[in-house]
C-alpha cells in the first residue's frame, strides 16, 4: 500500500572517474518490512546506500522520504532525519570504551562547563545493551572485544538513534549462528515498531529467513524486485549474475601428494594446546569451529604473527623457525587475513601498491637499488586480470573498490609471492555468490598446481564443499579430524561443541 511507503529512490545515477557505479537505479522501502538488497560485488548496493546516507552525492535521480524529496549532504543529516547505517567494514575507535563509541559526537553533557556526563553515558549504554540482551560492560574497551562483539556494538549504535530506516550492510559476516539468531530477534522487534530495514547479504538462507522483499542489482543497474515468498535461490542467482554458475563447489583437480607441512604439539600459552596435524601437496585442509575455537590464532602462529611457546613446525621434512611474517614469506607461505581492512589492505594506497607491496625484493635491482616499476605494474595487472578485479585502472584507490574486489586484490598480492602454502582465513566473507565461485575455482586451480591450502570458514557448507580433510577445533584444542567423504554438518558441529 502506498501509505506504507517510507522511502522511494528513483532513477539514481552515480559516476566515479572512469566508472558508472549506478545507472537508473530504484529502491522502495515500506514500514515494518525488511528489504534484501542483492547483487554481486560491484553491483552498486553499498554505493546506493552511501548515496542515501549522504556519504556520496548522486549525479541524477530523486529520493523521497516520508513523502518529501530529500538530499542529504552528509551522514549527520541522514542520522538526524531518522536513517542509520551499519557499515560492512567496521571502523571502531579501538582504544575507547563501548559507551564512548556508541555516543561519539552526541555525548550527554552536564554542568556549566558542559563536560561529558560519563555516568549518564554509561547508564544509557547499559540500558541499550540490556534491551538488546547484550550483556557487556559499557566501559569495556573496543580493542578487547572479538570482531563479532564489535559488530553487535555497531548494531546497538545504529539502533540507539531510534531510526525509522536502518541499513544493515553484511551485518552477520562476523557472527556465529547463535548471534545471527539474536540479531534476527532484534530485527523482528524493529519491524514491529514500524521500522524499514535494508538488509544487504550474500547468504541466501538469511535472506529467506528474515526478508519480506528482495531487490536485485547487476553491474550498477536495477534488475527487478520480488517478494521473498514468491522466489527461490535459482531465480535470484540468475537475476544477480545473468548466467548459470553450475555447481557451486567445483570438484577437486588433484589428489593430495606428499607431506609439505607438519605441525607437532604446537602451543601458545592460554591460547593453543598441543596442536598436531599435517598438510599435503595439492590439498585443501579446512578448519572448522565456533568463534573462539582458536582457528585464526593457529594460523597466526604458523605465520609468525604470534609466538609459539612449544612444539615445532616442519616444511618438507625440515624443522623451520618462523618468528615473523617475513620468515613465513621466505618459506613460501601466504596469509589472507580475516579482516581485510584492519590487517590486510593499505587503505590510503592504490591497487598497484596493494598488489605489489609483499613482493618488492623480487623487483629490486641489486646494483642500483631501485625498483623495476614497469615489471611490477605488468605483473600486478596480470594477476588482477586473472582474478577479474573490476577497476578502470591499477591506480584506482583501493578504498573505492567493493569488498569482493578488495579481497581479490589481496589474493593477487599473495599470488605474486609464488607461495607453496596458503592460509585463507574466511576467504569469501562479504563476497557474492559469483565472486565466491571464482575464488573456489582459483583454489582448485592452485591445488591442481600442487599448492597446499589451509582454509578457515564459518560457513560449514563451504568447509564441506571445498576441503579434502577437516580439522575441528574447540577452545584452542584440536578435537577431531574428518575426511571429507565422511564429514557432515552434524558431525562437525557435534565435535565443535564438545
Amino acid at each position: 500500500m502506498m501509505n506504507d511507503v517510507l522511502l522511494e529512490m528513483r532513477d539514481i545515477r552515480k559516476t566515479f572517474p572512469g566508472v558508472v557505479a549506478l545507472d537508473k537505479v530504484q529502491l522502495t522501502l515500506r514500514k515494518g518490512r525488511v528489504v534484501a538488497l542483492m547483487g554481486e560485488n560491484g553491483a552498486g548496493k553499498s554505493t546506493l546506500m552511501k548515496v542515501l546516507f549522504g556519504i556520496y552525492q548522486r549525479d541524477k535521480g530523486t529520493i523521497r522520504y516520508k513523502g518529501e524529496e530529500v538530499s542529504f549532504s552528509q551522514a549527520k543529516e541522514a542520522l538526524e532525519a531518522g536513517i542509520s547505517m551499519i557499515h560492512q567494514e567496521l571502523s571502531p575507535i579501538l582504544h575507547r570504551s563501548i559507551a564512548e563509541n556508541i555516543w561519539l559526537g552526541r555525548e550527554p553533557l552536564t554542568g556549566p562547563l558542559q563536560l561529558i556526563d560519563h555516568k549518564k553515558m554509561n547508564q544509557d549504554t547499559k540500558e541499550l545493551l540490556d534491551e538488546l540482551d547484550l550483556h557487556l560492560d559499557p566501559q569495556t574497551l573496543m580493542v578487547d572485544l572479538s570482531v563479532a562483539m564489535m559488530q553487535m556494538v555497531e548494531i546497538a549504535k545504529a539502533i540507539s538513534y531510534n531510526s525509522e530506516i536502518i541499513i544493515m550492510d553484511e551485518p552477520t559476516s562476523a557472527l556465529t549462528d547463535k548471534e545471527v539468531d539474536h540479531l534476527f530477534k532484534i530485527i523482528e522487534k524493529l519491524k514491529a515498531k514500524g521500522c524499514a530495514i535494508v538488509y544487504i547479504s550474500h547468504k541466501m538462507d538469511e535472506i529467506f529467513r528474515i526478508c519480506d522483499d528482495i531487490t536485485v542489482f547487476r553491474d550498477g543497474t536495477y534488475v527487478g524486485e520480488r517478494e521473498a515468498k514468491d522466489t527461490n535461490n535459482e531465480e535470484l542467482v540468475q537475476m544477480m549474475v545473468g548466467r548459470d554458475l553450475g555447481d557451486v563447489f567445483p570438484p577437486p583437480t588433484a589428489k593430495p601428494g606428499k607431506k609439505r607441512l607438519e605441525v607437532n604439539n604446537l602451543q601458545v600459552e592460554n591460547v593453543l594446546e598441543n596442536i598436531s596435524f599435517d598438510l599435503h601437496e595439492g590439498e585443501v585442509l579446512g578448519i572448522a569451529g565456533l568463534v573462539g575455537a582458536g582457528r585464526t590464532e593457529l594460523i597466526e602462529t604458523l605465520f609468525g604473527v604470534r609466538t609459539k611457546t612449544g612444539g615445532d613446525i616442519k616444511i618438507n621434512g625440515e624443522i623451520v623457525d618462523i618468528s615473523s611474517p617475513q620468515d613465513a614469506i621466505k618459506h613460501k607461505m601466504a596469509f589472507l587475513t580475516e579482516d581485510r581492512r584492519q590487517s590486510g589492505l593499505y587503505l590510503m594506497l592504490d591497487i598497484f601498491a596493494n598488489t605489489s607491496i609483499a613482493h618488492l625484493d623480487a623487483y629490486r635491482n641489486k646494483v642500483v637499488n631501485v625498483l623495476d616499476v614497469r615489471k611490477m605494474n605488468r605483473d600486478s595487472k596480470e594477476q588482477c586480470q586473472t582474478l577479474k578485479v573490476k577497476t578502470p585502472h591499477m591506480y584506482e584507490a583501493i578504498d573505492n573498490l567493493s569488498g569482493g574486489n578488495q579481497q581479490k586484490v589481496l589474493l593477487a598480492r599473495w599470488m605474486l609471492t609464488k607461495p607453496d602454502i596458503l592460509f585463507l582465513d574466511e576467504p569469501t566473507r562479504g563476497i557474492d555468490i559469483g565472486a565466491k565461485s571464482e575464488i573456489y575455482k582459483l583454489i582448485r586451480l592452485l591445488t591442481g598446481m600442487g599448492k597446499s591450502i589451509v582454509m578457515i570458514s564459518s560457513e560449514l557448507p563451504e568447509v564441506l564443499g571445498m576441503s579434502d580433510r577437516i580439522l575441528v577445533m574447540h577452545e584452542g584444542k584440536l578435537k577431531g579430524t574428518l575426511d571429507s567423504r565422511e564429514a557432515s554438518q552434524e558431525k562437525v558441529m557435534s565435535i565443535a561443541l564438545n
